[in-house]
């Protein structure tokens, strides 16, 4: 059964005076006009973290109420940071069993009443324990996957702070375009630069902001001009040490995966793509997993201008999470709503694409460990698929494997990435010094250093010694006092 899209609607994204409620009313309101219906067969509703942002629960049951459509059974759904994506597969295969009809999407979040350290607080806690309990939070595990991208693909740290510019600039410049947009003004290299570090290497202009809002979408069994093709959903290892790579995200290859293959389509096929960029880097990573480019090649794109506005395969022209804003709960759904725009030819003179029949757009939940790729295209789109149809995309998907050994209580390792977090949650000092170290017996494990407080004091792929200290490894620089330490607990003792 075919499944589309007869309404979407949306608040505008920034800092708002609204209750939760209210956006996320207004946002259904749009949809449900735009579709021409009063009431739906069900409800799916996204928000990540209501609870503590708002201090609310039973909120799929508030929202049927705040609607006036009681009665309707209504679900909430949460998948991290791609919940506005989860919430929309979900009502995907609802109408697809062929029991409902029409149904109401709806996502959003309501983030910026609170401080930032409490909201960063909130945000880590879909970070595995064992590494939030070092104080590592979202933008520092992206800063550390940002430092093994740039070592892995040979960029000095300042052609990577040049790429990073660029992907922050460019959303910029299509946030300008979008009036839902939290940020619509251009930035310079020069206000990058004078930008705050956030975690090394990252600075305030690649880490998406603290937003309120609110969007909504209408699934219909009934033919409209918007059908959805595909959709992939896929996870990983909750810890980013058990990951097989720190530079691309299985969750979004599975995913892609499946959504290409239900869809009966290449990455070449596809015109445009909404992906998630959260922090600049991992727009580039997500172009790379979806097949658009080869593994390292993503930043060439970039800098070619192929993945501007203008360009062969623009990326993110709503100006994405880092221009559009970032209402945890929505974003996943805001990318649709504005792949729906481009495909209806109404995203305005400025934004709207010369080719919009068919776009993507790449959900990240968690750190890439709850991820979703959906496309949408015209229905009026003309295309044959061929007998025994395959696809051509066939990404390397490495299984991550848990050790089954306990690590080490101390000893010799190497520095595999490490960042120094400035903007730490609440209860830790700043600077705070953080790396994951690989143990002589092939082990991953998260480390801090207390004393270390400026990134040119380490460097990637050098031996460290750790230790325990309180139930947390501390890595040191590899002295001759820690190898003399290291070589002793190695030597046979004497009879």
């Amino acid at each position: 059964m075919d499944i589309y899209i007869s309404g979407v609607g949306m608040t505008k994204f920034g800092r708002s005076k609204d209750s939760l409620e209210k956006m996320m009313a207004e946002a259904a309101s749009s949809a449900l006009k735009e579709a021409q219906l009063e009431r739906v067969d069900a409800i799916y509703l996204g928000v990540m973290n209501v609870e503590e942002f708002v201090g609310d629960s039973n909120f799929a049951t508030l929202l049927a109420d705040t609607l006036g459509l009681t009665g309707i059974p209504s679900t909430r759904v949460e998948t991290a940071s791609s919940t506005g994506a989860g919430a929309f597969e979900t009502a995907f295969y609802a109408v697809a069993s062929g029991h409902m009809k029409h149904v109401l999407v709806l996502a959003g979040e309501k983030m910026t009443h609170l401080p930032t350290a409490k909201t960063t607080r909130i945000l880590s806690e879909v970070i595995d324990r064992s590494e939030r309990r070092y104080g590592a939070t979202m933008p520092a595990l992206a800063a550390m996957i940002a430092q093994k991208y740039a070592r892995e693909f040979n960029l000095s740290p300042l052609k990577l702070e040049d790429i990073l510019a660029q992907a922050a600039i460019k959303n910029h410049s299509n946030g300008t375009f979008n009036p839902y947009a939290q940020f619509r003004k251009t930035i310079t290299k020069e206000d990058y630069l004078k930008s705050q570090m956030v975690s090394y290497p990252l600075r305030l202009y690649d880490c998406a902001p603290i937003t309120d809002g609110a969007s909504a979408i209408i699934l219909t069994s009934e033919p409209t001009p918007i059908k959805v093709s595909g959709i992939g959903h896929a996870t990983d290892t909750a810890a980013v040490r058990h990951r097989t790579s720190f530079t691309s995200f299985n969750s979004t290859k599975e995913a892609a995966q499946k959504a290409y293959t239900m869809a009966q389509l290449n990455p070449s096929d596809i015109q445009f793509a909404e992906v998630h960029d959260a922090f600049t880097l991992f727009e580039i990573i997500g172009t790379e997993d979806l097949g658009f480019f080869p593994p390292g090649e993503g930043w060439r794109a970039l800098e070619e201008g192929i993945t501007h506005l203008r360009g062969r395969l623009p990326i993110n022209p709503s100006g994405g999470l880092k221009a559009r804003g970032h209402p945890v709960g929505a974003s996943g759904l805001a990318q649709l709503v504005e792949i729906v725009y481009q495909l209806k030819g109404e995203a305005g003179k400025k934004r709207q694409l010369e080719r919009a029949e068919i776009g993507l757009a790449q959900s990240i939940g968690g750190l890439g460990n709850n991820n979703l790729v959906t496309i949408l295209e015209r229905s009026d789109r003309k295309r044959i698929v061929k007998e025994g149809w395959s696809p051509d995309y066939h990404p390397e998907i490495r299984v991550s494997k848990k050790s089954s050994t306990p690590p080490p209580s101390e000893g010799v390792g190497i520095l595999e990435t490490f960042t120094t977090l400035y903007a730490t949650p609440e209860g830790f000092r700043s600077p705070l010094t953080l790396g994951f170290v690989k143990t002589e017996a092939g082990e991953m494990v998260m480390a801090c250093n207390p004393d270390y407080r400026s990134p040119k004091e380490l460097k990637m792929g050098k031996k460290v010694y750790l230790k325990t200290r309180e139930g947390l490894y501390v890595f040191e620089k590899f002295t001759l006092w820690s190898r003399l330490k290291h070589w002793s607990k190695g030597s046979p003792k004497s009879s």
